[in-house]
């Protein structure tokens, strides 16, 4: 299982977990009177709740950064060998000329994700451009 996928899911349980002592605690202090009969609510419900969401919140932001959600429309059997998932660290690999869009400081592979299905990209030629940091192009 990818690890944007454990992050995404852990965090949504968490923050539901974390929603429903939440909800819980605030019943149980509005039925009490007195602040005294209260606190042991908020100890073991209100507290741990909004810990729980804010852990999900944590969770569900690292996952953003792995590579987002799962998509709906991603191949879920793990065995599938057609379905081939290639890391995210993992950079575009084309030996193509480099290209870059019209006043563009940064040359590219033709397959990095920045240029890749731009119909504006062209070749670098002789300029003078920088790498690209995501596809590192040889230049």
């Amino acid at each position: 299982m990818p690890t944007s996928r454990l992050l995404w899911w852990g965090g949504l349980v968490a923050a539901a977990c974390g929603a429903v002592l939440c909800v819980i605690g605030w019943y149980g202090v509005s039925g009490e009177r007195f602040t005294a009969r209260q606190l042991p609510y908020l100890a073991s419900s209100t507290v741990p709740g909004a810990a729980l969401l804010v852990a999900g919140a944590v969770l569900i932001a690292a996952a953003g950064r792995h590579g987002g959600p799962p998509a709906p429309d991603e191949p879920s059997a793990a065995g599938d060998a057609a379905a081939e998932e290639v890391p995210p660290w993992d950079a575009p690999s084309s030996d193509g000329p480099p290209l870059c869009v019209p006043g563009g400081t940064l040359a590219h592979r033709p397959d990095c994700p920045l240029v890749a299905g731009k119909p504006e990209a062209e070749p670098v030629g002789d300029r003078e451009l920088g790498p690209c940091p995501v596809c590192e192009p040889r230049i």
